[in-house]
């Protein structure tokens, strides 16, 4: 156990997050019941520890390259999954006021039972497609930062996640390196979203030869009403 600590611990430490005992123990309970219950249901493709670390948990913390998230109050993390970047984020930042979305009512009940076990508050996993979610007065327009880890094209990502971002706030799209087509084929649908891209930031994962990116959209306008577009649309035909 001590090892797995000062793993954690270290690693944290070098993209300069520096954890106190209680949330390295809350890392460590999130680990062990993200591998329970990985056996009975598909949460992550990755199960060992030090994995774990670098590719779910340092891999959301390094957010922080781009963004200060003391200057943060409400997050929403959209298509969260197994709850990366999201409960990683509201450890180390417990400040934060944080809503995991999901399409999958089992998995949002795996964050629920995660969120009891390591006794946070201020956060709420919520059953919802974006599409629908986008449309609600209590999430539209009323987060100073939306986050995704999610695999769709920046397009489509961009449809589902700026709608919950308020004016001047930041859209950031977690993706791997090679995105250069990606980005370029974008800007017509941020625009029309009203949205711009302020930053990117290209790096390998700590200690790996692993290329990320993070893609850093600012909120400038209001986002039109009809978007996001009714359900499955913004994949099956991004805005172009």
């Amino acid at each position: 156990m001590l090892n797995k600590n000062i793993l954690l611990s270290e690693s944290c430490q070098k993209i300069g997050i520096q954890l106190s005992e209680e949330q390295i123990e809350q890392f460590l309970v999130y680990y062990e019941y993200l591998v329970e219950k990985n056996k009975v249901m598909n949460l992550t493709g990755i199960t060992e520890y030090e994995e774990v670390v670098l590719k779910h948990f340092v891999d959301s913390l390094s957010v922080i390259k781009v963004i200060d998230l003391k200057q943060c109050k409400k997050v929403i993390d959209v298509g969260t999954g197994a709850g990366f970047p999201g409960i990683p984020l509201k450890i180390a930042f417990p400040e934060l006021e944080v809503v995991l979305l999901d399409s999958l009512n089992k998995r949002v009940v795996f964050l629920n039972e995660v969120i009891e076990k390591l006794h946070l508050n201020k956060i709420t996993a919520v059953h919802a497609r974006a599409e629908d979610a986008a449309k609600r007065k209590e999430y539209r327009e009323c987060f100073d930062l939306c986050v995704s880890r999610a695999v769709a094209n920046l397009a489509s990502l961009s449809e589902y996640c700026l709608p919950f971002v308020s004016i001047g706030g930041n859209f950031i799209s977690y993706k791997s390196s090679d995105i250069d087509e990606e980005v370029e084929q974008s800007k017509k649908a941020l625009y029309l979203l009203g949205g711009k891209v302020k930053k990117r930031e290209d790096f390998l994962l700590l200690d790996s030869d692993i290329g990320r990116s993070f893609v850093v959209i600012e909120k400038e306008r209001k986002t039109p009403a009809k978007y996001p577009r009714k359900a499955g649309l913004p994949s099956k035909e991004p805005l172009k």
